[in-house]
């Protein structure tokens, strides 16, 4: 994988692109995960918990991640197209996108996929944003695109 140093604006800019990178990790989102996420979330709508229910009810027939757990498997989905390095401390900045395009059924598998859309120098360091797109494993709709900011400060 290409290294690229945090602050080589030049490189980053390089590898802005409206080309998607190739998809990373599979990951399985089973049921009792989604369960384990309505808990910690206190989430418990029966559209994500509630098997029978969603068999009967739900227009998916079955039931569906919650989205902020598709979008919190992203550390494990991701594959950059590149690997920034030499930073000190790397931080969430934010988001300034975040759509839920398809559901992520009970028992399916997802894996994602990320551009680089800009490189910017700021004032506590390097603002780099992503745009992710996590997938259902076989299905061309994302599940979710999400813009991902980052920041990558200087060593102390």
């Amino acid at each position: 994988m290409k290294q690229i140093q945090f602050d080589d604006l030049a490189a980053l800019q390089e590898c802005v692109s409206e080309e998607y990178g190739e998809f990373g990790n599979v990951v399985e989102v089973a049921q009792d995960r989604i369960n384990q996420f309505a808990d910690v979330t206190e989430d418990h709508q029966w559209i994500h918990v509630d098997v029978e229910r969603a068999k009967k009810e739900s227009p998916y027939k079955t039931p569906i991640a919650h989205g902020f757990l598709t979008l919190s498997l992203l550390p494990a989905l991701e594959k950059d197209p590149f690997e920034v390095v030499g930073y000190g401390n790397a931080v969430n900045y934010g988001s300034d996108k975040l759509r839920f395009l398809s559901p992520v059924p009970a028992g399916s598998k997802v894996h994602a996929r990320s551009r680089l859309v800009s490189a910017e120098a700021g004032k506590h360091g390097t603002r780099v944003e992503m745009m992710v797109e996590i997938h259902v494993v076989g299905n061309d709709t994302p599940a979710l695109i999400y813009s991902e900011i980052m920041l990558f400060m200087p060593p102390a």
